[in-house]
C-alpha cells in the first residue's frame, strides 16, 4: 500500500484565471438569470393572462447582455493566446539589417 505522505497533495494551487475567463462566467451568470426570465414571462400566459409584469419583461432582456459578456470574454481569451514568434524557434527569421553605409 502506497504512503499517501509521500506522494503529496493531489490537486495542486489553483491556478490564476487566465483573461476572459471570469467575464465568461459572468456572462454566463446573466445568461442563466436571463433565462429564468424568460420562463417567468412565458408562466402567465401558459396560466392564461394577457400581460406579463414589466419585471419579467426587464429579467429577460438579460439573457443577449449575458450572451455578449461570455462572447467578449472569450474573444478576450483567445486575443492573449495568441503567440508572437519566438526569436529561438527555427521558424522565426530576424530582417536583414542595412549595414552598409550609403555614400
Amino acid at each position: 500500500m502506497r504512503d499517501r505522505a509521500s506522494t503529496g497533495p493531489r490537486h495542486g494551487a489553483p491556478e490564476a484565471p487566465r483573461p476572459g475567463e471570469r467575464l465568461v462566467r459572468a456572462g454566463a451568470l446573466v445568461f442563466g438569470v436571463g433565462v429564468l426570465g424568460i420562463v417567468a414571462v412565458l408562466v402567465p400566459f401558459l396560466l392564461g393572462r394577457q400581460d406579463a409584469p414589466l419585471w419579467t419583461t426587464l429579467v429577460a432582456s438579460l439573457m443577449p447582455i449575458g450572451l455578449a459578456l461570455s462572447l467578449l470574454g472569450l474573444l478576450r481569451g483567445a486575443r492573449s493566446r495568441r503567440q508572437r514568434p519566438d526569436p529561438r524557434s527555427a521558424s522565426f527569421i530576424e530582417p536583414e539589417r542595412n549595414t552598409r553605409a550609403e555614400t
